[in-house]
């Protein structure tokens, strides 16, 4: 008699045309917050494509240059056919360099989590700042967007799926904090940027329903998340130090 083989669900990936592809082998369950197929969905691919870093308007000028700037979720489905992707995809877009992608995996017993991070703080932001302040007055910045990519064999409930996101911001937070990163508006103790995106992929593998930081798969979120956005900080510092200019102009 024949058995079935079960196949064990792998995750690859790899960068073109300025975009990191994640192939989860399969449709997948998905929750986000990306600018394309954000929400609740089931999708093959993830996308995190970089763009140019824009300069942020004035903002007396910021409802006409919104009105001239593209629909990034049409710019992204344009992205993923020029890809050869036709399955189905959720995407991000980043200013960071995506060569700067931070990837990290934990596991415990027959659980794993695998995390694919790009990390900028120019627009940090502290939760609960007036919203007005983060448009006033800036012409310029750097990359800032912390894009989480969070993949796990684990079968995911709908409200495992919520704790994994809040976990993973809590982690987030928690190397931010630790790190002393100001808000751009020079106030202490920024949470994020004003950009920032999640997303959790759900597998086919031991089902779990809770995933809170008292549980396994939280305390796996919260371990790929911290390494993750402690290393691409301290990348992205680097490359701020870099870009500054010194004397005469030149930059460091």
């Amino acid at each position: 008699m024949s058995v079935p083989v079960r196949r064990t669900m792998q995750t690859t990936f790899r960068i073109r045309q300025q975009t990191l592809i994640v192939d989860l082998g399969a449709v997948r369950s998905v929750l986000s917050s990306a600018p394309r197929a954000g929400g609740m969905t089931r999708a093959r691919y993830i996308l995190n494509h970089q763009v140019a870093a824009k300069p942020v308007v004035r903002e007396d000028r910021g409802r006409r240059a919104g009105a001239r700037e593209g629909d990034p979720a049409r710019a992204l489905s344009r992205l993923a056919i020029s890809l050869g992707i036709r399955d189905t995809f959720v995407g991000l877009m980043t200013a960071v360099s995506i060569e700067d992608v931070v990837t990290a995996r934990a596991a415990h017993a027959r659980i794993w989590v695998e995390g694919f991070v790009t990390v900028g703080t120019s627009n940090a932001v502290r939760a609960g700042e007036p919203v007005m302040l983060s448009q006033r007055n800036r012409r310029g910045t750097h990359p800032g967007t912390i894009n989480l990519i969070l993949v796990t064999n684990a079968r995911l409930s709908s409200s495992a799926m919520v704790g994994v996101v809040q976990v993973a911001t809590e982690a987030k937070t928690a190397v931010l904090l630790h790190a002393k990163v100001k808000s751009w508006t020079g106030r202490s103790g920024a949470t994020g940027t004003g950009t920032d995106a999640v997303v959790v992929v759900s597998g086919d593998g031991p089902s779990q329903r809770y995933s809170g930081t008292h549980t396994i798969l939280g305390e796996l979120v919260g371990r790929v998340i911290g390494q993750a956005v402690t290393e691409g900080l301290g990348r992205y510092m680097q490359w701020q130090a870099c870009s500054t200019p010194g004397p005469r102009g030149k930059k460091l």
